[in-house]
């Protein structure tokens, strides 16, 4: 069999990926899920949050001003923090509210499809209205890290070691052995 031909091998590198290792899976995710929402609260920042509560009190939301400053700034540090694996788990339930309250409040209405071609015009495509499909694929993504954590490329993971080894917290990662090796019980087999 020729290297890296083992379907067998293929799924215990993915499985290490997946378990071994904690999450590393997960990194991607983290970063996507929290530039979406960061990318949010600046352009919601830079319109400036008073648009926005005319929305949210069109919605029916209660102190639709401090709502909407409370909402862009959750957005916009609650992103990065996402990005930087800062306080993951406990951000996915406030950002996943603002996601429950877009999905009910918005975009419901209007079916699942997030993508519905009107027309193309001389000046390019025309959208209609943007259905649910992103709002549960944001869901998604927050209950994953909810359940599966930060991951070892994270801030959450350098603070933990912190609080375990201070000396050691400089790691990114904790080495483990080199692929191949073999870990042996007793040092003095030959």
């Amino acid at each position: 069999m020729l290297p890296g031909t083992d379907p067998g091998a293929r799924r215990d590198d993915v499985k290490t990926l997946l378990e071994g290792d904690r999450g590393w899976a997960l990194v991607p995710l983290r970063l996507m899920i929290g530039f979406g929402f960061a990318a949010h609260g600046m352009a919601k920042l830079g319109r400036g949050p008073e648009k926005f509560a005319v929305i949210l009190h069109a919605l029916g939301v209660p102190a639709p001003h401090l709502t909407a400053w409370a909402t862009s700034l959750l957005e916009l540090a609650g992103g990065l923090c996402l990005m930087a694996g800062l306080a993951v788990v406990p951000l996915t339930v406030p950002l996943a509210a603002i996601m429950l309250t877009a999905l009910f409040g918005v975009h419901l209405r209007y079916g699942f499809s997030s993508i519905r071609l009107e027309a193309v015009t001389s000046e390019g495509a025309r959208f209609g209205p943007i259905g649910y499909e992103l709002n549960l694929l944001y869901l998604a993504g927050l209950l994953t890290l909810a359940l599966g954590g930060a991951g070892p490329a994270s801030l959450d993971a350098v603070l933990a070691r912190m609080r375990r080894d201070p000396a050691g917290a400089a790691r990114l990662v904790e080495p483990g052995p080199a692929a191949g090796s073999e870990v042996r019980a007793d040092s003095s087999a030959n």
